[in-house]
């Protein structure tokens, strides 16, 4: 049954709520569940309260007034800004300060100076406010800043829309459909696919709190989001990891998922998962799909509306045979406006005919399948004459019994250019010879050439909050 005009949030239609048809358990998160109805008039009691702002902030926490906050944004056509719940003071003074936001929708963390409005979980609204431009925009995100101060990434309606349509066709993502996920409300995957992506597809959301494997289990859902840590620590649980055999498919993102995990979970669930790429300024570009082929260490086809292309450094063509290195371009319509006031920096990211230039290498084979090497900074490694991808060397010696997690980068060396150095987290116990047997292992895995020169034993590898690792630190 049709309800009006089509929403950025398709399943929060108040002509849909006025008629009777609820979804009662729309989201779950924090231990609180509200209905549709209740999403719908608690979000729009949100709306009316920052109607005429500009640009709010929200501190992103997993709770249901995180939610309520962005959807009341939504409704009201406000941009929101999410902000990560763990920033030091100075991210914080930066996203703030850089953003222009003018008040705290929701929480405020200690000693803020902006002003705070409110978001009552009780209170209910049901005014019908008109569906904003879809050029309005709707989030400014916050990239890393792993070279520099974060920068806002300015993302519309349209693209958001866009993206999720694009995510839903390769994933057959519907109504029918419950999601689980545990993952922080303040980037892409965790907020606007993890929450947008369900109230516009009309799906149920369980958000965990945090992505343990216990609450995964415990959860029964069809469609489970998670990180490569996540992942990880789903297989190191046998029994848990099989009580997710029930669902319908099992995603991964944020950061290249080790084929020894994606064979794991294969083997305790059945499911080979889904693996794809995107990024905050291009949302999901790049996914397998639910019926086609799961590669591991592959990230799948173009999505619905997207091109892409690989570019050598002189700017010429990188040939689609699996093996040759590029840069990465993409194109399609859920990429970014532009970093917030930075057109100079925005400029640098576009190339003159159009394309968005990731910053990521990667391969094509001739079936069109990209696999990620990494990112063109600290994973293209150029060593005595050759281009050497790192993602590559830590596929194979994720493959040794004696590595549980690695790193591998490219350190200045006076002979070679870089020398090729891998981090290793040890599996439990292991020999005085572990550098020599690794260094071989994968000399006889690979060429010799993309073998490392030296291993070094680590506790830990340095993460950011979506469990990426953090090579800038590895030196």
């Amino acid at each position: 049954m049709s309800f009006g005009p089509s929403l950025l949030l398709r399943s929060l239609n108040p002509a849909a709520v006025a008629a009777g048809a609820d979804i009662p358990n729309a989201v779950t998160i924090d231990g609180v569940t509200l209905s549709r109805s209740d999403l719908l008039g608690a979000a729009t009691s949100v709306a009316e309260r920052v109607a005429r702002a500009d640009r709010v902030a929200i501190l992103a926490e997993p709770t249901v007034t995180t939610v309520l906050a962005v959807v009341g944004c939504l409704i009201a056509g406000v941009t929101a800004v999410p902000v990560p719940p763990d920033s030091g003071t100075a991210e914080m003074a930066h996203i703030l300060g850089d953003s222009g936001a003018q008040a705290w929708l929701g929480k405020a963390p200690e000693g803020s100076e902006l002003p705070v409005v409110p978001v009552r979980v009780h209170a209910r609204s049901w005014h019908t406010y008109p569906e904003p431009d879809p050029a309005t925009t709707a989030f400014v995100l916050y990239t890393s800043g792993t070279t520099g101060l974060p920068k806002g990434v300015v993302l519309s309606r349209a693209a958001v829309a866009a993206g999720l349509d694009a995510v839903a066709d390769a994933w057959a993502w519907t109504p029918n459909d419950v999601l689980v996920h545990g993952l922080p409300l303040f980037h892409v995957h965790g907020l606007v696919l993890g929450v947008l992506g369900a109230l516009r597809v009309g799906s149920p959301l369980i958000h965990t709190g945090k992505p343990t494997p216990q609450a995964y289990a415990a959860a029964e859902g069809s469609l489970y989001f998670g990180v490569p840590t996540v992942w990880s620590r789903i297989v190191e649980e046998p029994d848990l990891a099989k009580q997710l055999a029930d669902a319908r498919l099992l995603i991964s993102g944020s950061a290249p998922l080790p084929v020894p995990v994606f064979e794991r979970l294969r083997e305790l669930t059945g499911h080979a998962p889904i693996e794809r790429y995107g990024m905050s300024e291009t949302m999901i570009t790049l996914s397998t799909r639910v019926d086609g082929e799961r590669r591991p260490g592959w990230v799948g086809t173009p999505v619905l509306g997207v091109r892409t292309r690989l570019r050598d450094e002189a700017g010429a063509e990188v040939p689609h045979d699996g093996e040759s290195v590029g840069a990465l371009q993409v194109c399609g319509p859920m990429l970014f406006d532009g970093y917030l006031d930075r057109p100079d920096a925005t400029a640098a990211e576009w190339t003159e005919d159009g394309w968005f230039k990731t910053g990521d290498v990667a391969v094509i084979d001739a079936s069109g399948f990209h696999r990620i090497v990494g990112r063109e900074s600290v994973d293209l490694i150029k060593s005595g004459g050759y281009r050497i991808g790192a993602g590559e060397v830590e596929t194979v010696l994720l493959g040794h019994p004696m590595v549980a997690e690695v790193a591998v980068v490219g350190l200045p060396d006076a002979d070679l250019g870089q020398r090729i150095v891998a981090f290793v987290v040890p599996r439990g116990a292991y020999p005085d010879s572990i550098e020599k047997d690794l260094i071989d292992h994968v000399a006889e895995q690979l060429s010799v050439h993309k073998r490392p020169r030296e291993i070094r034993v680590v506790d830990v590898l340095p993460r950011n909050a979506m469990g990426k690792v953090q090579k800038k630190l590895l030196s």
